[in-house]
């Protein structure tokens, strides 16, 4: 069923907003990654992001530019281990927001080619704590780490991993870009569903909007001897409580052994004002950042070309400043995990 972009809620404030018009990007609200950015390809580098000038709506003007080497690409920029081929380009907000209406202009490809298989332009939220404890003790929560939870362990005993993450839209998967993925993270949980976005990777620009809520919801039975506080949150400490009940997410204390948890609620996604779909699960309720670019994937098939470009004029955030918003917690810009050289940097 379709539905109208509503008015934005009385609670709605403006966060955030960039048209690139002083002609260059402002590091204090801007950062580029140097980064491995997923398996079998060799990431994302600052010297594949720029601004250039580019007609829209008619006027000559500034917009950014993200570019794709593909299989064939035989420049002078580089990426991991020096390697020329399937590098991207991606570039990420200082700030990070919670619940509200990220709106984007986006444009794929050019009209002479526009749609380039083989690579992955994407508009999407991020952000990640790693959380670390002695592995001797990693299988059970500890006072000494509040936020330590043993089912969130990624990449080895005593390591676990926050994420928030949602994708609107994440385009060219088996080279395809007629129906992207609107992709949802909460921590360990993943949730990736297709919607068809009224052929909008033709090379021309495209507003791409997404209302992001949340919400507190009651969990009860859990008392006060069940949770710890620490940076403003309320922890779960025992695996009586079932985790399907909270996914990791933070608690709000509303009383003596009285708890609701922080939650997503729902992404509702539109393209150019038309209704394309929604993600109802496994939605987050922390912040991320907000990342533009492009990149080369294994699962994006084969990059039989020199080069490609996604461009980027618009961007303005809303804050709904919802009761499921976590603040505060995820945090950290996205570190470089190369050098200037394309040697990893030890983590």
């Amino acid at each position: 069923m379709a539905e109208n972009i509503p008015e934005l809620p009385n609670s709605a404030q403006l966060a955030f907003e960039e048209n690139w018009s002083p002609g260059k990007i402002d590091p204090g609200r801007w950062y580029a990654l140097r980064k491995q950015w997923g398996q079998n390809n060799n990431g994302v580098v600052p010297e594949n992001v720029s601004l250039v000038k580019a007609k829209v709506d008619g006027t000559d003007r500034f917009v950014l530019e993200c570019r794709a080497h593909g299989d064939q690409y035989d420049g002078p920029v580089t990426g991991l281990w020096n390697k020329k081929a399937r590098v991207g380009g991606v570039l990420v907000t200082k700030q990070s927001f919670a619940s509200g209406r990220f709106q984007v202009r986006m444009r794929i490809g050019s009209p002479s080619n526009p749609t380039p298989a083989g690579t992955v332009p994407a508009i999407w939220t991020y952000g990640y704590r790693v959380v670390k404890v002695d592995p001797s003790i990693s299988d059970n929560f500890t006072k000494s780490s509040p936020l330590y939870h043993p089912y969130l362990q990624q990449w080895g005993k005593g390591i676990a991993f926050y994420w928030s993450e949602i994708d609107f839209p994440e385009f060219g998967k088996n080279g395809s870009f007629t129906t992207p993925m609107f992709n949802t993270f909460l921590n360990k949980q993943h949730d990736s569903r297709t919607f068809d976005i009224h052929g909008s990777a033709d090379g021309q620009w495209h507003t791409y909007t997404t209302d992001w809520h949340t919400e507190l919801i009651p969990l009860p039975n859990v008392t006060d001897a069940q949770v710890t506080e620490a940076e403003g949150f309320f922890w779960v400490q025992d695996k009586s409580i079932p985790y399907e009940s909270y996914w990791g997410n933070p608690l709000k204390r509303n009383g003596k052994d009285d708890y609701s948890v922080y939650s997503g609620k729902v992404a509702k996604h539109w393209v150019d004002g038309k209704f394309v779909g929604e993600n109802t699960k496994f939605v987050p309720s922390m912040t991320g950042q907000l990342n533009l670019g492009i990149w080369l994937p294994k699962w994006a098939g084969p990059a039989p070309w020199k080069e490609a470009k996604v461009h980027f004029a618009d961007v303005t955030i809303w804050q709904f400043n919802e009761p499921g918003d976590v603040r505060g917690i995820l945090t950290e810009d996205i570190g470089d995990s190369f050098d200037e050289n394309g040697t990893p940097i030890a983590p």
